[in-house]
């Protein structure tokens, strides 16, 4: 039985301030000396780098389509052991989920599988007492999913809040906070969402004490906490990472970090060095060499079309990326990994192992996918079935090689990736705790 205090933090729909709520939470919980771990339902890679920066602990997601409703309570006590508290973000409005299928994926979902109540954020702008039609819609729609109270945003004044608490007191759910009109905490977008924290360090830093200082101000913790503390036990046990036996060889497996490279899911790792991998984290803005000894290559997502300059000019590391994948070492790419290894990239030339050329474009590219491997690569054997996710505005032509990587049945079928030597390079994000044999198979490989 895992018992840790918990919130999920949910909205109406996007855009109503879920994200400054939950960091801010995070950030004013931690302030007063909890241990709070940070948790986003969703594929999404940015918010939880300023959840690691709130709590000081990695930010993890909790996504039911990726790797089932099974996993996700095992993945969320591995996450939380040890923690006073545990903040769940959620993702869109609360019922949306997977497109075309129920609530799958939803923080609807999240929240029943995880049996913890919930707080609703609600943009209370333009409305004064239809917000308690909206929210009894809400916490009547599913009686699974317990709402606990609302925390209102973007209130204009005494007189818009005194309206407000007074058409709620006739919901039944308690108003756990108000924010009130505020020029945005700077968390600045750009194509795919938030600048993400590794290329703004500092002045993240100080976006996420803005917005524990405005949830301390608005919010009653108190009330919070004892909400989250209603939590029940969640049966089962924590998901651990499989540990391969000790043979005395650690293969060391180079992952690429820094800027370009920020998009990661914390169990990869996990799971590498469980598998019996060394993992040296690495820069291809700064690095010119890969790290010693390096027997395999993980380069995941992030934003290479914005380093494009940098990630050229760095020829030294180009060439030691070409050979390493010339040798027939494993390398796996996914998304911005796949733009490194083409030829060229906006016209800027990349490291060429690919007969690729990318460019950015105006589409945005986005969902769920299933796919199933189409042949023996380092990290699948052919027919090997796995979900997945796209998110990218960038074109590659050809987008599959001669030997593709997947091939995907949603939303239309199609061939995609590339298999060649050693070298698995997709757009596919993929999440390694759903198929633990992933990791395996790539140290695997990389032992030789």
């Amino acid at each position: 039985m895992v018992s840790v205090p918990r919130l999920v933090v949910a909205a109406p729909s996007s855009g109503s301030g879920k994200t400054t709520v939950a960091t801010g939470l995070m950030a004013a919980f931690a302030g007063r000396g909890l241990a709070v771990s940070p948790h986003k339902v969703g594929p999404d890679y940015i918010d939880p780098g300023y959840h690691a920066l709130a709590t000081g602990r990695p930010g993890r997601n909790l996504d039911a389509y990726m790797c089932g409703t099974d996993l996700i309570a095992p993945l969320f006590a591995h996450g939380a052991q040890g923690c006073d508290l545990a903040v769940v973000e959620g993702v869109m409005g609360l019922y949306d989920g997977a497109s075309g299928q129920g609530e799958l994926a939803s923080t609807a979902q999240v929240s029943k599988l995880l049996r913890a109540p919930v707080v609703l954020v609600v943009d209370a702008s333009s409305q004064s007492r239809s917000v308690a039609a909206l929210v009894h819609g809400f916490a009547s729609w599913d009686p699974e999913v317990r709402i606990g109270g609302v925390i209102l945003n973007k209130v204009a004044s005494d007189r818009h809040e005194a309206l407000l608490r007074e058409a709620l007191d006739e919901s039944g759910l308690p108003v756990l906070g108000v924010l009130r009109r505020a020029p945005q905490v700077a968390t600045p977008s750009r194509h795919l969402g938030l600048v993400p924290v590794a290329e703004r360090q500092a002045d993240a830093l100080d976006a996420v004490r803005a917005m524990g200082e405005r949830v301390r101000e608005g919010c009653d913790l108190d009330a919070l906490l004892a909400l989250a503390r209603t939590a029940p036990g969640l049966p089962g046990e924590a998901w651990e990472p499989e540990r391969h036996p000790d043979d005395g060889t650690r293969p060391v497996v180079a992952v690429a970090g820094g800027a370009a490279f920020t998009f990661a899911y914390a169990e990869h790792a996990e799971l590498l060095t469980a598998a019996g991998a060394e993992v040296a984290v690495f820069d291809p803005l700064r690095d010119e060499k890969l790290p010693p000894g390096t027997a395999g290559l993980v380069v995941g997502g992030g934003f290479p079309e914005v380093y494009a300059p940098e990630l050229s000019a760095n020829e030294p590391l180009r060439r030691a990326v070409t050979e390493l994948a010339l040798s027939g070492a494993p390398v796996a790419a996914e998304c911005a990994g796949l733009l490194y290894l083409a030829r060229e990239l906006d016209g800027r030339p990349m490291c060429g192992v690919l007969d690729a050329s990318a460019r950015m474009s105006e589409r945005l590219t986005l969902g769920y996918r299933q796919a199933v491997a189409v042949t023996d690569s380092v990290l699948a054997v052919a027919g090997t079935r796995l979900r997945g996710h796209e998110f990218h505005r960038t074109v590659l032509e050809p987008g599959a090689g001669a030997t593709p990587a997947w091939g995907l049945h949603q939303p239309e079928r199609r061939v995609e990736g590339f298999v060649q030597k050693g070298v698995h390079a997709s757009y596919l994000h993929t999440h390694w705790a759903a198929s633990p044999g992933v990791a395996r198979r790539f140290v695997e490989q990389c032992r030789g």
